[in-house]
């Protein structure tokens, strides 16, 4: 284990610093600084290798954090990614972006605040980059069989770099010019710098992976011609139909998706020129929706330079412990501050939007809102408690209801489920044999770490399906849930 008395001797967590507010908000930067290594390993340390590590099945991806945790006190960067990698493809997306579900369930947080579990993570995989570690392992022979993914998120990229390793010639495809779906386009720089994605692709081009931006599945390339050209397909395309808010005034303009309004300031961030773009500048800014798109729009209203950023919430306040209906090691709904809510902003809690107040030129210029409360499991609204807020533009960030429902899903004739999402069996196939489901798309919007266990549990199951057997980690049924959900 770590430090035999790490968790005694030292009880506080310590966490890198963020950049100062006034400082980060003029750029597009992420917000910590440098990881002090021996804090780090100081932190490492405190694992306790329980028995029984519940971080384990906090975990979808079953990192193995003890052994990493021990690797990383010890100062044994090389092993620690060695065992960081037998689990996670990416651990330095899931480092940046995962909300470490493993930490609510880790044993020492049952009486002190638990290990930086994620914080250790990344620092491992920056050392493995910084050392050269980080190489290109391509298949020592070809299966000569073909393999097509659609979409390249997170689920994407780990099916398709399984499959490479598997000997497979795999082809990702993206509709977006560049790679990376959510992960280039709906992460903020602030969150996750670019270059963070591109050197791991680099990595799978050198192995054999080969990426296909640009391309419309569904359109200029049909799901049928796909089917004939490949031996297997990989539908990793996203839960991205987003959920709408069909009240009054909801045709003003200056009202828009929030993944209308992220896109277009990413690409700006790191130097791209786009046409139109809807920017928050000197703007009274509202978003509905307290999650963490909606935090990502409020840290880059705020570089935008907005008037002032509200963020409404239809529940009510988390608490700040966890709930008694939420023990360890579920994961709770207790109150967090983001690093953007950190720099600004007003969140408010209880409200329902009503209608949307445009003027004269039929663009939004307020939203009249009103409290409401939990009446045997309906919201009900306070009386007296209407009221409106200015706003020339409204983020929607509630959340996405499934995969689209477009042309690639119909020509492919792919059943759906009750919920909406596309159909699959314990084995990631869809009803229609050869077509795999990996990600949100089956499973609905869910978590980085679930896109990933997803991906490397559907490579196992189209490995198996080419070749009738695989020595890919074993898949996860699309059933399965950890304890923290």
């Amino acid at each position: 284990m770590a430090d035999p008395k790490g968790f005694l001797t030292v009880r506080d967590r310590e966490l890198p610093p963020r950049r100062p507010v006034p400082v980060r908000i003029q750029d597009w930067r992420e917000v910590y600084e440098d990881t002090d290594r021996t804090v780090l390993r100081r932190q490492a340390g405190r694992c306790m290798d329980c028995g029984i590590p519940f971080c384990h099945s906090g975990c979808p991806l079953g990192n193995l954090v003890p052994e990493w945790n021990d690797l990383a006190w010890r100062g044994d960067w090389r092993e620690a990614i060695e065992r960081l990698h037998a689990t996670n493809n990416f651990p330095e997306f899931t480092g940046r972006l995962c909300p470490a579900p493993c930490e609510t369930a880790c044993v020492l947080g049952i009486n002190q605040p638990p290990v930086t579990i994620k914080q250790v993570e990344v620092t491992v995989i920056e050392e493995a980059f910084e050392r050269g570690w980080v190489e290109p392992k391509p298949p020592e022979r070809l299966s000569g069989k073909t393999v097509a993914v659609v979409g390249s998120g997170p689920a994407g990229l780990a099916a398709a770099q399984q499959l490479t390793r598997a000997g497979h010639t795999v082809a990702v495809y993206e509709r977006a010019d560049r790679v990376g779906g959510l992960l280039r386009y709906g992460i903020p720089e602030f969150k996750m710098e670019k270059n963070v994605l591109d050197r791991r692709l680099a990595q799978m081009e050198a192995e054999g992976t080969r990426f296909r931006p640009g391309v419309d599945v569904g359109g200029q390339l049909t799901g049928q011609a796909l089917r004939e050209r490949y031996d297997a397909v990989v539908l990793a395309v996203g839960a991205t139909a987003w959920r709408d808010l069909p009240v009054p005034g909801r045709e003003l303009t200056g009202i828009m998706q929030a993944m209308e309004f992220l896109p277009p300031a990413n690409r700006v961030a790191v130097g791209e020129t786009v046409e139109g773009q809807v920017t928050a500048h000197d703007k009274d800014v509202v978003i509905i929706g307290g999650g963490d798109t909606g935090a990502d729009c409020l840290g880059t209203s705020l570089r935008h330079g907005a008037r002032s950023v509200t963020q409404l919430e239809i529940m009510p306040r988390p608490t700040e412990e966890r709930p008694t209906g939420q023990p360890w090691p579920t994961y709770p709904m207790t109150y967090k501050v983001t690093s953007a809510h950190e720099e600004g902003g007003e969140r408010v809690y209880a409200v329902s939007t009503q209608r949307f107040v445009g003027d004269e030129d039929g663009a939004v210029g307020g939203l009249e809102l009103v409290e409401v409360e939990l009446v045997d499991g309906r919201f009900q609204p306070v009386e007296g408690s209407v009221r409106t807020i200015p706003a020339q533009l409204v983020l929607l960030a509630m959340g996405f209801v499934g995969p689209e429902k477009g042309a690639l899903v119909e020509q492919l004739d792919v059943a759906l489920d009750p919920r909406g999402n596309i159909s699959r069996d314990d084995a990631y196939m869809s009803s229609v044999p050869g077509v795999f489901v990996a990600g949100d798309a089956g499973r609905g919007q869910s978590l980085i770490v679930w896109a990933i266990a997803e991906g490397r549990s559907c490579a196992a199951s189209v490995d198996r399906w080419l070749t009738g057997s695989s020595v890919l980690p074993a898949p996860i049924p699309p059933t399965a849930r950890p304890l923290t959900v």
